[in-house]
């Protein structure tokens, strides 16, 4: 009954909404609408509670806009704006549920857990004096009792190896900082390499952060990693290409039918408008990566390596109504300096527009660039006369296909067993003397470390355990690849996730190719500006 009901407000709310929209909206049909809700709620057979009716009859309403509008909770709104904020209230860890028990994977710098000395590998068996262990936790149960308003306290009961009783600790909660920067390190003597996840309130500062100490270490060139980024806030975007392109350049126009032409241009004086730069995107990079990545290629300013971008182009701005909740709206669509918009089509309703990747990878596109097909009518041109494409995501300078060459079913079931980090987790806590005796630093570690067959053995142990039965075959096809895995985890365990990245991203195709055109002709054939 609830779904009928939902369904004709839905109906009645939308035609509502385009008629408002295209500005033809009349009095009489807002009072037609008023006429239903009366009669439900007066005349109707039983009694209606019209409140959570009205609120599934919006989100439907709103869904069919396209597929990025969206009508949310106020709470609903926070929550997903956490991470754009740079911080959140809580004890600071990360951590992971191993055999039901919370498992600290590591405080997080800065935060009030990693001051009190908690550690990697310590397991909290109690929050204020309950048992938490061996009960079922899920993730969201541990955050709903460990995070909270800033200066509360909680206590928690830990279990450390190699001690006789439980550590009793008192944390107060303070802001945790949520680092939108995962890595910033130099690949080679004179090429830097960032890692950005999100566009957040605070990635700017962090990039400059980094970008000093990049320079201090003789950087002359960049590869900027936005795989995997699904964007942020608009301005961040626009701040962080300014850094790279020349006062006044265009980096982004934005126009809707209610929203005027904008455009945005780069002022003077950034950081890196000169120096071989490399931005690498995949099918997860989008929107504001997106805005970074196009107009950066369509300025010829740097090299674009990897694969078609997700293709977001549309803007939302939120809306506050009356309770509290938040319409989140698409009032324009964005376009790069070459006239391109990066919307990929949605007319086809949003579960397939959801189902994107997987089409990418049924037609073959993830793997051979040649399985990509572009509208003729999108054409357009970069400044120097280079052809890029728009209706569609950002197509790279350089393709890199998805390596499955190292897949297996059983490096997949590892993977969504959580046997990489629970062993990553359990090998350093046993370990830990003997690592950072041998290890003081990072350099010596991803040098002389090595999985060898007693630490393959360990983790093959541990995944019969946890239910993964060893493969030969799908040893055979993913050794390598499981290797470098726990090579990575182990080195974040010990130090942060930059380290993680460093390890990887020795045997990385994407990372190496960068690396190889920023040392060969590449800049030069393709008349990219680096001077």
């Amino acid at each position: 009954m609830l779904n009928r009901f939902s369904l004709a407000l839905a109906i009645i709310l939308a035609f509502s909404f385009q008629t408002l929209a295209q500005r033809t909206i009349h009095g009489e049909q807002r009072l037609k609408f008023d006429d239903v809700l009366n009669y439900m709620e007066t005349k109707y057979v039983d009694s209606v509670d019209l409140e959570p009716l009205l609120e599934e009859a919006v989100r439907t309403m709103v869904q069919e806009l396209d597929p990025h509008s969206e009508y949310m909770t106020k709470e609903e709104y926070e929550k997903m704006n956490e991470p754009l904020k740079g911080n959140f209230e809580g004890i600071g860890i990360q951590f992971n549920i191993i055999k039901d028990t919370i498992a600290v994977v590591s405080p997080i710098a800065g935060g009030p857990s990693e001051a009190l000395g908690i550690r990697s590998g310590d397991k909290i068996v109690t929050i204020e004096d309950s048992t938490v262990a061996g009960i079922g936790i899920t993730n969201r149960d541990v955050i709903d009792k460990l995070r909270g308003d800033k200066g509360t306290k909680v206590n928690v009961g830990i279990f450390r190896r190699g001690e006789k009783e439980l550590l009793s600790f008192e944390i107060t909660r303070d802001k945790i900082p949520i680092f939108s920067i995962d890595a910033s390190y130099m690949l080679t003597p004179e090429t830097g390499y960032i890692k950005l996840n999100r566009f957040s309130h605070t990635s700017m500062d962090e990039y400059h952060e980094a970008m000093t100490g990049l320079l201090a270490s003789g950087m002359k060139n960049l590869v900027f990693d936005l795989r995997g980024n699904s964007g942020g806030y608009l301005n961040t975007a626009i701040d962080l290409a300014d850094e790279f392109l020349h006062s006044n350049d265009l980096v982004v126009y934005t126009e809707g039918f209610s929203s005027p032409r904008r455009e945005n241009r780069a002022s003077s004086g950034g950081r890196f408008e000169s120096g071989k730069l490399v931005m690498l995107i995949d099918e997860g990079s989008a929107s504001a990566s997106e805005i970074v990545s196009g107009a950066i290629q369509d300025h010829d300013r740097g090299l674009v390596i990897g694969r078609r971008s997700f293709g977001k182009g549309l803007v939302q701005r939120p809306y506050t109504l009356r309770d509290g909740s938040v319409l989140k709206l698409t009032t324009a669509r964005y376009y790069t300096p070459s006239g391109r918009c990066i919307q990929r089509p949605y007319d086809e309703g949003e579960e397939e527009y959801r189902r994107e990747n997987l089409r990418r990878s049924d037609s073959g596109e993830l793997f051979h660039e040649d399985s990509i097909q572009f509208d003729e009518s999108q054409k357009f041109k970069t400044d120097n006369k280079r052809t890029v494409y728009g209706g569609g995501g950002v197509m790279p300078d350089i393709f890199i296909p998805l390596d499955t060459t190292e897949s297996s079913d059983f490096f997949s079931d590892l993977w969504r067993k959580g046997v990489f980090n629970q062993f990553a987790n359990v090998y350093v806590d046993v370990h830990r003397e003997e690592l950072n005796k041998r290890f003081a630093e990072f350099e010596a570690f991803n040098k002389e470390f090595e999985i060898d067959d007693s630490v393959m053995a360990e983790f093959l142990a541990m995944a019969e355990e946890e239910g993964v039965e060893k493969d030969e075959e799908g040893l055979k096809i993913s050794g390598n690849r499981i290797q470098i895995r726990l090579k990575a985890l182990i080195a974040r365990t010990l130090w942060t996730t930059a380290e993680f990245y460093q390890v990887v991203n020795g045997s990385d195709p994407a990372v190496q190719k960068a690396i190889s055109s920023i040392e060969d002709k590449t800049f030069r054939k393709m008349r990219l500006s680096y001077n």
